[in-house]
């Protein structure tokens, strides 16, 4: 059965996202500093809590997609995650106060800033079609862990805490080679046991690595930036905009 899902737009200042039909869609984040974040985004999760996500597998995720240039300062997509962080981020919706580790099925566009991967020898950055498989923890075992967050700042200690989310955090990964501001047809199949990734009829990536539902649907692009990399080394925050840049969506459909 096709569906069109039912999706909220949301979006903080200085960032657009404008519907033509309910079928097109036009994400935007405006120029400006990096002292505000900027985010325009499509979702049909946020005001639930984890356990009331409404997608699980199997299902097939199509749509139409491009964006304004080949690099954009931030990240931007289209996929399915179980919203591991829960910050509102002044966006409305119900705050997920707790932490979670990481369940996802997407297209993501990564900055350089940024260092998306828990495993070495995986692509960390750039247009990915990426998978995160985790347990799913009860948030009450994970939450204590906050109170050990300043010994990330000691590298070693770091190191050793990314070697130890390599083992319990399953990832696949492939560095899409596409020239994104050009229309293309994106389908994502999410089985129980096994993720694929098309663009334009062509397989890219095909993985055992099949994330934990229930996920929600989300489709976005912002200024914001995170990075875990090989050495130890933690960031996070965000980025100047020099440009305005979009993302444009339509025939966003959900097939079950």
């Amino acid at each position: 059965m096709n569906t069109y899902p039912s999706l909220v737009p949301r979006q903080t200042k200085n960032s657009t996202v404008n519907a033509d039909d309910g079928k097109s869609w036009h994400l935007a984040v405006l120029s400006g500093p990096k002292t505000a974040y900027r985010l325009a985004q499509l979702d049909d999760y946020m005001a639930l809590p984890r356990s009331s996500f409404p997608w699980y597998p199997p299902l097939t995720l199509s749509l139409r997609a491009r964006v304004s240039a080949g690099s954009i300062i931030g990240t931007w997509g289209f996929g399915l995650w179980n919203d591991p962080f829960g910050f509102a981020l002044g966006v409305g919706g119900t705050t997920r106060w707790f932490p979670t580790l990481p369940n996802a099925a997407w297209f993501f566009y990564a900055s350089p800033s940024n260092y998306l991967s828990f495993h070495d020898d995986l692509p960390a950055q750039g247009f990915l079609a990426a998978t995160f498989k985790s347990p799913r923890w009860c948030t009450c075992v994970l939450t204590p862990g906050l109170l050990g967050l300043p010994l990330l700042l000691i590298h070693p200690v770091a190191r050793w805490i990314r070697r130890q989310l390599s083992q319990v955090i399953c990832q696949d990964a492939v560095a899409i080679d596409l020239d994104v501001m050009q229309w293309h047809r994106y389908r994502l199949v999410w089985g129980r046991n096994r993720v694929s990734f098309n663009v334009d009829d062509v397989l890219l990536l095909e993985t055992d690595v099949s994330p934990n539902p229930p996920l929600g649907l989300v489709l976005w692009i912002d200024n914001q930036y995170a990075a875990f990399t090989p050495d130890g080394r933690i960031g996070y925050g965000l980025l100047e905009c020099l440009n305005t840049s979009f993302l444009e969506l339509t025939n966003i459909m959900v097939t079950r």
